[in-house]
């Protein structure tokens, strides 16, 4: 196993700690600060595994971090960019389409339902629009709209009307 290079090796001088001291202070977000503060550590000399503990990330991530330092010696690299996030499935779905086709009625578009359930609508929407959105997904977007509904009830919400002669007959008598 090869030996991790010194501080010193890489080129780290009183400079870049002061450097990274003063983006310490001024960074706003908690990536970038624990990116900086590895970083740091490091220069002043303390060891890979104890930074990574300190800092609750991988040895791996602090030797990423210290490599991208030491390229050119600039701290921008090690600050957080903006990340492009998961892209949008059914794209041709949109926010308004979900509320119209909520709002229908499922029995009068020939569904053997009297109320939407995710899967149901999902399926609707994948026959209307001719594209894929899962009822995952849909629970999702829907979320997102701030859009509940309840579950429907599979149940009498009253009394059997006939329930004392159902129970009569099945007392064994």
């Amino acid at each position: 196993m090869r030996k991790a290079k010194s501080p010193s090796e890489l080129g780290f001088t009183h400079v870049d700690r002061q450097r990274l001291g003063r983006a310490l202070k001024q960074v706003a977000d908690a990536r970038s600060f624990r990116r900086i503060q590895a970083v740091l550590m490091f220069a002043e000399g303390l060891p890979i595994p104890q930074i990574a503990r300190m800092s609750g990330s991988s040895e791996r991530a602090v030797y990423q971090w210290i490599a991208w330092y030491a390229r050119d010696h600039q701290v921008d690299v090690l600050y957080e960019r903006p990340r492009s996030g998961r892209p949008v499935v059914a794209r041709r779905i949109t926010d308004a389409r979900i509320r119209r086709e909520m709002a229908k009625n499922p029995d009068r578009l020939g569904y053997n339902s009297l109320e939407w359930t995710a899967p149901l609508l999902a399926r609707h929407l994948n026959s209307l629009y001719n594209c894929t959105i899962s009822a995952a997904t849909l629970r999702r977007r829907m979320h997102a709209m701030a859009l509940r509904w309840k579950r429907p009830r599979h149940a009498f919400t009253g009394k059997d009307p006939n329930r004392a002669q159902k129970k009569a007959q099945s007392s064994g008598n």
